[in-house]
């Protein structure tokens, strides 16, 4: 018995120091216009970096249109609404989903963030910093468009993917959403999506023109991410309420998102793109005083 206990104490040290020693990565993902595909992305997205070795936290960060756990089809019973009130902890509010998916349901809280008292705003953020170290990657789903509370988050992130789609407006959109978080003069690392491209000529297309003019208007890259064809296999599963990648691992954009999963993975992470948690509580709470 006594080397069992002394067993299972081993095992808990080795994962404390895992865990110290894990760097979080704080990414956000937004859009200039709902209707793109961005939830769907962000949780495929994370399922597919989970199958590639990585811990993997979904926040769900749309206020009005929080829809993560439906996705899913999982019902959610806390939401960030119950920890801002102090009725639960961080850890009563993270749920599971397909596959051993972390994920934190969204709802009417954030606009309450913005309304907190200063004792309020430390007890949330010691919460939220108890995440540090538990992941690898933290993926925060925004709102479309520029509210506050979205801003909140691309400011406080170490990165921001944008996803857009081919449309003349969804491109639109997407630029204007880049133009305006330039425009406050905040160190931003914004990366690309398009998704539901007819074929890789268009999605590169895309990508390339909204780069092109970044680069000659604001004087800013714009990499690409990667690019997921337009596959009917995606409605389908969100009528099932599975996630594509999980209901047709074989298909053309679970193969695609699984290729920007490992995409995201190789790309090396300045000095500037670092902080974890700590790091995006610094920002998040600095821009709202």
């Amino acid at each position: 018995m006594n080397d069992q206990a002394e067993a299972l104490r081993h095992l808990i040290k080795q994962q404390e120091l895992r865990e110290e020693g894990r760097t979080t990565r704080v990414v956000t993902v937004t859009s200039g216009k709902g209707g793109v595909g961005k939830s769907n992305f962000s949780l495929n997205f994370a399922l597919s970096l989970q199958r590639l070795g990585k811990k993997v936290l979904v926040f769900d960060a749309d206020i009005g249109m929080a829809n993560i756990d439906v996705l899913m089809g999982v019902s959610s019973s806390y939401n960030l609404y119950h920890l801002l009130k102090q009725e639960k902890t961080i850890w009563d509010i993270v749920q599971e989903g397909p596959e051993g998916l972390n994920f934190i349901a969204g709802g009417s809280g954030f606009k309450d963030l913005l309304d907190l008292s200063a004792e309020q705003l430390d007890g949330f953020a010691g919460e939220i910093n108890k995440l540090h170290g538990k992941y690898d990657v933290i993926l925060f789903d925004t709102g479309a468009g520029l509210s506050k509370e979205t801003v909140k988050f691309i400011t406080a992130a170490q990165e921001t993917i944008v996803v857009t789609t081919p449309e003349p407006t969804s491109i639109t959109d997407a630029y204007a959403l880049i133009k305006m978080v330039k425009a406050m003069d905040v160190d931003v690392h914004f990366k690309l999506i398009v998704n539901r491209a007819s074929d890789f000529r268009e999605g590169k297309q895309t990508a390339d023109k909204i780069n092109l003019v970044a680069q000659r208007f604001l004087q800013s890259e714009l990499p690409s991410l990667g690019i997921v064809p337009d596959d009917p296999n995606v409605s389908k599963a969100v009528k099932r309420q599975v996630p594509f990648t999980v209901a047709y691992p074989g298909s053309e954009a679970s193969v695609a998102v699984e290729r920007i999963a490992r995409h995201f993975l190789e790309i090396p992470q300045s000095n500037t793109v670092s902080g974890g948690v700590k790091g995006f509580l610094h920002k998040m709470f600095r821009f709202s005083r």
